[in-house]
C-alpha cells in the first residue's frame, strides 16, 4: 500500500512539474491577450462614457440657461401685457375726449343754423348779409323814400357792425373748437401708437419665449439621448472591466499554481535526495533493499 502511494505521489509530481507548465503556460498567454483586449475595449468605452457625460452636462447647462431666459421673457411679456392694459385705458379715455371735442365742433357749426343761432346770439352772418343785400337793392331801386334815407343808413351801419361781430365770433368759435379737436386727435393717436408698441413688445417676448421653450424641449431630448448612450457605454465598460478582473485573477491563479507546483517539486526533490542517502546508508550497512527502493536509488 505504501508503495502504491509512493508511485501515485511520484506520478503527481511528474504531472505538476512537467505537464502543468505545458498546459497552463499557453493558456496563461491566451488569457493575457484577452486581458489586453478587454482592457483596450474597456478604456475605449470609458472614453465614450466621458464624452457622452460631457455632452450631456453641457446640454443640461444650456437647458438651464435657456429656462432662465424663458422666465425672463415671460416676465417681460407679462409686464408688457400689463402696460398694454394701462395704455388701452388711456387710449379709451382720449378717444372719448376726442368724441367730445368733435361733438363740440359740430355744435359750433350747428349754431349757424337759424333756429339755433336765433336762440343764442342772434342770426348767423349769412342771414345778416342777406338782409343787408335786400336793403341795398331797395335803396338802389328807389323804394326807400328820401325822408327814410337816414333811417336806412343807420340800419345799414348797425347791420354792418352786427355782421362783423358775428363773423368774428363764428370764426373764433370754429377755430377754437377745431384746435381742441386737433389736440385731442394728436393725443389719441399717440396713445394708440403706444398701445401698438406695447402689444408688439409683448408679442415679441411671447414669440421668443415659445421659441426658447421649443429649443429647451429639443435640447432635453438630446440630453436624454446622450444619457442613454452614456448608460449603455458604461454598462458595456463595466462588463468588460469585470471580464478584465476575472481574467487577471485567472492569470494570477495560474501563476500561483505553477509557482506552487515548482515549489512542491523542489521540496519533493529535496526529500527524495534525503531518501536516497538513507537507502545508501542501509545498503552500505548490509540491509536488503526492495526492488522499488533499488529503482529509487538508481534514479537518485
Amino acid at each position: 500500500m505504501e508503495r502504491q502511494n509512493r508511485r501515485d505521489r511520484g506520478f503527481v509530481l511528474v504531472v505538476n512539474s512537467t505537464t502543468l507548465g505545458e498546459v497552463l503556460g499557453p493558456l496563461s498567454d491566451k488569457v493575457s491577450k484577452k486581458l489586453l483586449d478587454f482592457k483596450d475595449r474597456r478604456d475605449e468605452l470609458n472614453v465614450n462614457v466621458r464624452c457622452h457625460l460631457d455632452k450631456r452636462n453641457d446640454i443640461n447647462r444650456q437647458v438651464k440657461e435657456l429656462i432662465h431666459e424663458v422666465q425672463n421673457q415671460k416676465t417681460i411679456r407679462n409686464e408688457a401685457n400689463a402696460t398694454v392694459k394701462d395704455l388701452k385705458a388711456i387710449r379709451l379715455e382720449r378717444t372719448n375726449v376726442l368724441k367730445e371735442k368733435r361733438e363740440e365742433l359740430r355744435s359750433s357749426y350747428d349754431q349757424r343754423k337759424p333756429e339755433v343761432r336765433e336762440k343764442t346770439q342772434g342770426p348767423p352772418s349769412h342771414k345778416i348779409r342777406a338782409e343787408m343785400n335786400k336793403l341795398e337793392r331797395r335803396f338802389e331801386t328807389g323804394q326807400i323814400k328820401p325822408n327814410k334815407e337816414n333811417e336806412f343808413f343807420a340800419k345799414m351801419k348797425k347791420l354792418q357792425k352786427q355782421l362783423k361781430d358775428t363773423m368774428e365770433r363764428e370764426e373764433a368759435s370754429s377755430s377754437e373748437s377745431l384746435k381742441r379737436v386737433q389736440v385731442a386727435e394728436d393725443l389719441q393717436t399717440a396713445a394708440h401708437k403706444s398701445v401698438e408698441r406695447a402689444v408688439a413688445s409683448a408679442q415679441e417676448a411671447h414669440d421668443l419665449m415659445i421659441e426658447l421653450s421649443d429649443e429647451v424641449d429639443r435640447l432635453r431630448e438630446s440630453a436624454n439621448n446622450e444619457h442613454l448612450s452614456l448608460t449603455s457605454s458604461k454598462r458595456k465598460a463595466d462588463s468588460l472591466h469585470n471580464q478584465y478582473i476575472v481574467s487577471l485573477r485567472c492569470i494570477h491563479s495560474m501563476k500561483d499554481i505553477m509557482k506552487l507546483a515548482e515549489s512542491k517539486q523542489k521540496r519533493d526533490e529535496e526529500d527524495g535526495k534525503v531518501g536516497v542517502s538513507d537507502l545508501m546508508s542501509r545498503l552500505m550497512s548490509g540491509d536488503t533493499l526492495s526492488t522499488e527502493e533499488l529503482m529509487l536509488l538508481q534514479r537518485g
